[in-house]
């Protein structure tokens, strides 16, 4: 079986037998959930002392040169061509290619060394290691766990009082946690993203303690994106949601999606004061007091002619904001709210069709693990994380439109977890073909 016939073929339900990977290196695995870790929580920023031992960089560190140990001893190729990872690099690649062209080339190199090129490693490192059943639903415990201190810092902040200045009278925007959740809508975003895991997690455990667990970070994860007061947290978080409520009809869940409808209409009595106001200005743009959303239509607008004026390399990579200052206005010095006109204005048509066909590519992945693991009743647990997967990208996807995240770690994340689903259907559905009939 060559390697394109796998990643085509794998999850036809009239497969032969398939070809496991090995699992790999226990110590690489453990550094990438303790990479992970450190990414959401940032303890580092509670710890100064931390900051001098590096410890991101070390546990990142630790799980590379352990996988590279572990594939060079077994002889196995480190990076397999998985078509997901094919895509990322192609699109690293791309962003590279562009640099020469860029607005102000030596900042694209920083941005790409500091920031994207260690996304697209967590994506590859996340498909690498996280290949088996096991380590799947350990990785996604690790988000959830992490989601915790995020959602309850972000509560107390709100009951606390402590909001951030916004300049308009009535409107109040709690702290930020720090890290990647440094802001609201941060925060918000990160949050989203992890509800669909946790809601997975209730769904497939069975232990009462686990279940509780996993419940109780979804309801702290929901009351910290609607207390941000993120416009573009609350359209995730629907999405969500009937995105939720459509996956368990189709399971013939009834009672599931049920509560999912009768827990919104019971929170909606109960939202901070001010909300709806604020959710008004979603589609009256006029009526926004902060000038945030006037300001972001007219980006969008702007954005259109820079792609339209440079179509092939754009303006190199984390350039936006200096190719959108040059035909605004005034100078704002902020980055385009949109993840894909980021990467049209960057990277050209080019980079945004890569990344398009990456979001595509992970969502058929999950998609497809979700359909072929609900054929295998022992495969329930893989069918329950496949959706919510497939459920935390498309959440990205509405998200994407709102937030200036093109090179962030938020969707390799998750990409990541859905290359992950198919390792571990592959080593189950090998297990399952190998038992005697």
């Amino acid at each position: 079986m060559t390697e394109t016939d796998s990643d085509t073929n794998w999850w036809r339900p009239d497969r032969p037998a398939i070809h496991a990977d090995v699992p790999g290196s226990p110590v690489a695995f453990g550094g990438l959930v303790a990479f992970t870790a450190i990414l959401l929580l940032t303890p580092q920023t509670l710890l100064p002392v931390l900051k001098t031992l590096r410890i991101a960089l070390l546990a990142a560190g630790v799980s590379i040169l352990a996988h590279m140990l572990d594939t060079t001893v077994r002889r196995q190729p480190i990076v397999r061509s998985r078509r997901e990872i094919v895509i990322a690099f192609a699109l690293l690649i791309w962003a590279a290619i562009t640099i020469p062209f860029s607005y102000w080339p030596s900042g694209s190199v920083a941005l790409l060394s500091d920031q994207f090129l260690k996304a697209v490693i967590f994506l590859w490192l996340i498909a690498a290691l996280v290949t088996t059943r096991q380590r799947l639903r350990t990785f996604a415990w690790a988000l959830v766990l992490c989601s915790i201190p995020l959602a309850i810092i972000g509560i107390q902040h709100f009951r606390s009082g402590e909001f951030l200045y916004t300049g308009v009278a009535g409107l109040k925007r709690i702290a930020g946690y720090s890290g990647l959740s440094g802001n609201p809508n941060d925060l918000a975003l990160t949050l989203n993203l992890i509800i669909p895991i946790a809601g997975a997690l209730v769904a497939l455990s069975r232990g009462v303690l686990a279940r509780s667990i996993a419940a109780g970070a979804l309801l702290l994860s929901v009351t910290t994106v609607i207390v941000t007061f993120s416009r573009a947290g609350f359209l995730t978080l629907s999405a969500i949601g009937i995105l939720s409520v459509i996956a368990f009809v189709k399971r013939r869940a009834p009672i599931a999606a049920a509560a999912i409808v009768a827990a919104a209409l019971t929170v909606a009595p109960l939202l901070p004061a001010g909300y709806m106001e604020r959710l008004s200005t979603i589609t009256d743009f006029e009526a926004d007091p902060t000038g945030s959303a006037q300001g972001r239509w007219t980006d969008y607008r702007v954005a259109a002619r820079l792609v339209v004026a440079n179509p092939i390399v754009g303006a190199g990579i984390g350039q936006d904001i200096l190719a959108l200052d040059r035909l605004r206005a005034r100078a704002t010095w902020r980055s385009i709210h949109n993840a894909y006109l980021e990467y049209a204005v960057d990277l050209g048509l080019p980079g945004l069709l890569l990344f398009l066909w990456l979001l595509v590519a992970t969502f058929s992945s999950a998609r497809r693990v979700e359909s072929r693991a609900s054929t295998e009743p022992s495969l329930r647990d893989l069918s329950l994380l496949a959706s919510g997967v497939r459920i935390a990208l498309a959440a990205f996807a509405v998200a994407a439109f709102f937030h200036p995240i093109a090179y962030q770690f938020y969707f390799f994340c998750v990409a990541g977890l859905a290359v992950a689903l198919r390792n571990a259907c592959v080593a189950e559905l090998s297990a399952v073909s190998a038992e005697p009939r």
